[in-house]
């Protein structure tokens, strides 16, 4: 059977747009081949990733009750402002009570002190009548053989040399004790007036306490706290979020991330400005296990039946912060991130993770104010009073 003449040219399109179509995609094939070779493979991205920051809660130290609430949600604060006021009527008391408590001890410790002077001069004049005691009696026993003397005077003198003895043997036992009390201190140092003086610590403490101001800069969240509550210590109040220091958690698959060590760059996007921003990071650790290895119920897979599932490790990355300063980010906002891994030399595990520490609290006993009073306080209950004689 011969073939129709019309069906050559038929075949001979076909067979040529067949082959047209398989170098085409021959030649795509091979650059994108090349294109992963070259390029590609050295990029690992998610859109799984997410803002995150401190979440600094605010909570008091003291019970009390709130006179006032000085800020509120979305407002922005400065290390050490004040952010609520509490009640100081009962700190008040306590101070001026610790005050007192503080004043009595140090003149009590002036008072032993002037025992123990008092006593220094019970032991010297005791001693100056034991040795007039002796003289007396040695100069009566050379008088008794002559009969100048009696027995009875002689005896009576030895009776007081007992009786010297026996007070001078108490005075010495009574500045023994009052000593031990003073020896090796001041009044300063006296274990009384430092117990006073940790005392008034402690309460003028408590009255500082009664500002609670704020502990780092950022933006107010979460304000729980109301004019005229009664607080327990640690109850949460307020959190401060510092969004000029914020980071991206990106979620990566556990095959994503053979080859990420710290240190290498990363692009940001942000979902919230769209195209317009990019946020240039860098790798600073990985966590050490998945979210479902720290869930509150973690997964049991060595029981029951078990499916494999794909497992994500989230990636710390910190971003520039003059890019964060000139488009702000919020906690929890969506991202997208692209780590490049040509350089596999970091470490897999960061040894520091911020640049720079985080802000620290300045602790409330470091307030020199205190000890100044303290000082005072020590210094006008320990001058010499001066009594008139008549």
């Amino acid at each position: 059977m011969s073939v129709p003449a019309t069906e050559v040219p038929a075949n001979g399109k076909r067979k040529r747009g067949l082959i047209i179509l398989g170098l085409s995609v021959a030649a795509i094939g091979l650059i994108y081949g090349a294109y992963w070779f070259f390029s590609a493979r050295f990029y690992e991205s998610t859109d799984d990733a997410y803002v995150a920051s401190d979440v600094v809660q605010i909570t008091s130290e003291v019970p009390g009750t709130v006179l006032g609430v000085r800020v509120d949600d979305t407002q922005r604060v400065d290390h050490g402002q004040a952010l609520i006021e509490l009640d100081p009527a009962d700190a008040k008391v306590r101070v001026a009570a610790a005050e007192a408590d503080l004043a009595r001890a140090v003149r009590a410790v002036r008072g032993l002190y002037a025992q123990a002077d008092q006593l220094r001069a019970q032991v010297h004049a005791r001693s100056t009548e034991l040795q007039q005691a002796e003289q007396d009696y040695a100069r009566r026993a050379s008088l008794v053989s002559d009969g100048a003397v009696s027995g009875e005077e002689l005896a009576h003198t030895r009776d007081a040399i007992t009786r010297v003895k026996a007070a001078l043997e108490g005075a010495h036992q009574q500045l023994d004790a009052t000593q031990v009390q003073i020896e090796g201190t001041t009044i300063a140092t006296h274990p009384e007036v430092l117990a006073a003086a940790a005392k008034y610590h402690d309460a003028a403490l408590a009255l500082r306490r009664t500002t609670i101001s704020a502990p780092i800069n950022g933006v107010v969240a979460k304000r729980a706290v109301q004019v005229g509550q009664r607080i327990a210590p640690g109850t949460p109040l307020m959190a401060i979020v510092p969004l000029d220091d914020v980071w991206v958690d990106a979620n990566f698959k556990e095959g994503q991330l053979r080859d990420v060590r710290v240190g290498q760059p990363v692009t940001v996007h942000a979902d919230l400005y769209g195209g317009d921003a990019d946020y240039h990071g860098k790798v600073v650790g990985v966590s050490a296990g998945s979210g479902s290895a720290f869930a509150l119920l973690p997964s049991q897979n060595a029981s029951g039946n078990w499916i494999k599932v794909v497992q994500r490790l989230p990636v710390r990355i910190a971003l520039d912060p003059n890019e964060v300063k000139q488009h702000p980010l919020r906690v929890g906002l969506s991202m997208s991130a692209e780590i490049d891994v040509h350089d596999t030399s970091g470490a897999l595990v960061a040894n520091e993770v911020r640049a720079a520490p985080q802000a620290e609290q300045k602790s409330a006993a470091d307030d020199p104010s205190i000890d100044e009073r303290v000082a005072a306080i020590i210094r006008e209950n320990s001058r010499p009073v001066t009594v008139a004689r008549t």
